[in-house]
């Protein structure tokens, strides 16, 4: 009787607890449209379908989707397909001018070029990268799940359910911006994106 009963409880504990997180969780992307962003750059952002999708325009260069809005301690959780070349990234703390972008990159990429590690750009570069038995946890041409988990000085990805790095940093924690997405230059590359969601945190 007294474990059903607290089968019970944890059973409640932990249903409360999932509509707390949904209760919390904002949609940075309402599926209809590009509002709460700014483009930067001449490649294409569109939607379609209730998805985002970024591709390689006619000048094939760096393009970046960036929200209004600055996000310091938080947890992203976004879903992405990559069709063709999908070297793309979720950028987390970064600014703008143009198309030149200062921040850490989440890495998004076609397999074995770390997808889930973090990138500084115009900065240090690469901070860590995933071990490389991690790679198979990409599914190119598949939907996958990206979770990108900031909070003070600590970093952590996961893809797929599967924790792809942990990163302490001081320079990231003392940083503030916007959450951006990328297409890499090169052409021939796209990427579609949707639930775009974030829960803010206390540092």
């Amino acid at each position: 009787m007294k474990k059903t009963l607290f089968n019970c409880l944890l059973g409640t504990a932990l249903l409360m607890g999932t509509g707390a997180y949904a209760q919390k969780a904002q949609s940075l992307f309402n599926g209809k449209n590009l509002d709460g962003w700014k483009i930067h750059g001449t490649e294409k952002w569109y939607v379609d379908k209730g998805e985002l999708i970024c591709e390689s325009g006619p000048d094939k260069e760096y393009g970046y989707l960036a929200t209004d809005g600055q996000y310091k301690d938080f947890e992203l959780t976004v879903q992405f397909k990559q069709e063709a070349d999908g070297n793309s990234g979720v950028f987390f703390h970064s600014s703008l001018d143009g198309t030149k972008i200062s921040g850490w990159q989440a890495e998004v990429a076609p397999p074995n070029m770390h997808t889930g590690g973090i990138y500084e750009s115009y900065g240090r570069g690469w901070l860590i990268q995933p071990d490389k038995e991690k790679e198979k946890y990409l599914k190119m041409g598949e939907w996958n799940t990206m979770k990108v988990r900031v909070q003070g000085d600590n970093v952590t990805t996961w893809l797929n359910g599967h924790e792809m790095i942990t990163l302490k940093d001081d320079k990231i924690g003392a940083a503030n911006g916007q959450i951006a997405l990328q297409i890499h230059s090169g052409g021939g590359i796209k990427v579609r994106w949707k639930n775009i969601k974030l829960v803010p945190l206390k540092s």
